[in-house]
């Protein structure tokens, strides 16, 4: 899916749409004007012009059944809607004010079409600070390298009150949901060695704090940190080295959901045909979020949401039209 309607085309979609973007230092890709509600109005004004009827504030409210028979709340009650196929694009469960609550997760349970539990993606992680790391809050921590289980990320991350979030935890996600125990390095354009020898050749008057500010680099929240995750600190080359380059940050497991970016789980793979069609109920298609995979954001979470909404929406008017040949 993913290699029919990859980065190159979504950026090429975008602009399409007069929405230029750009490429971060990191990789990531982000619309000029950061925001996402342009692009929207943008593909919802191409829609109306090629006949698309559009009914707003129609939600599908279940139940999962076989047939052309589709239920939806609207505003003025529930309405029934005939359709040969149907392809839903629900979303996960993290943004509830906006209506991806998985409240369609239910009517599939119901219907017996096997999912994985909902757990909150592109989230921030909870960290027990001491009262050492409260004036840091909301500071920003840059070109850092965060690791997990085999796993690395380099780019950025903010320290909150809860804990960390940014660019960098996201990338890690699966990983660091899995762990109890994250490294950090606060210095990946220095290798090991290099700062064991600057380490080693320190002047003796030079307080460690003046070391890692002028010599490494660090700035005041990097210092604060160092501190934090390292007690005591060590007088050790190789310790300091250490609480440089690997310093672990134990971590207490993700935020609440309803903070997450995204969710990972939803339905199975294995409840799915190659073309997201539920083997169970035949017609009926799955796409986006609403469908068990993960990604992080700066590109990828979108790219993943438009690229299986396409394979989907080809597969239902492939399917119509086998079905139309009967």
């Amino acid at each position: 899916m993913l290699a029919e309607f990859g980065p190159k085309e979504v950026i090429n979609f975008a602009q399409g749409l007069g929405q230029e973007v750009f490429t971060g230092s990191t990789g990531r890709v982000f619309p000029t004007r950061m925001k996402a509600s342009p692009l929207l109005r943008a593909w919802l004004a191409r829609l109306e012009t090629l006949g698309v009827t559009l009914l707003r504030r129609h939600r599908w409210v279940g139940p999962l059944v076989a047939g052309e028979t589709h239920s939806f709340e609207t505003p003025s009650g529930e309405v029934q809607i005939q359709a040969k196929v149907l392809i839903l694009a629900m979303g996960g469960a993290s943004w509830a004010r906006l209506g991806s609550d998985g409240a369609w997760s239910k009517h599939f349970t119901q219907a017996g079409v096997v999912q994985s539990e909902f757990v909150a993606a592109n989230v921030g992680m909870q960290v027990a600070w001491s009262k050492h790391m409260v004036p840091y809050f909301g500071k920003p921590l840059k070109n850092i390298k965060l690791s997990a289980a085999g796993a690395q990320s380099r780019g950025e991350f903010v320290i909150s009150q809860s804990g960390i979030e940014g660019g960098a935890v996201y990338a890690l996600g699966r990983m660091l949901r899995k762990n109890a125990l994250a490294k950090l390095d606060f210095a990946p354009q220095i290798n090991a060695a290099d700062l064991h020898k600057m380490i080693a050749s320190r002047k003796p008057k030079d307080s460690l704090t003046n070391f890692l500010r002028k010599s490494v680099k660090l700035d005041a929240t990097k210092r604060a940190l160092v501190f934090e995750l390292t007690q005591p600190m060590p007088r050790d080359i190789n310790g300091l080295v250490a609480a440089i380059k690997n310093a672990p940050l134990p971590l207490m497991g993700p935020c609440p959901m309803d903070q997450a970016i995204s969710t990972a789980g939803g339905v199975m793979w294995d409840a799915l045909t190659p073309e997201l069609m539920l083997k169970s109920h035949p017609g009926i298609f799955c796409a986006g979020e609403m469908v068990d995979w993960e990604a992080p954001t700066g590109g990828y979470l979108i790219t993943a949401c438009l690229a299986t909404g396409r394979w989907a929406g080809r597969a239902a008017a492939d399917y119509l039209s086998a079905t139309a040949r009967l």
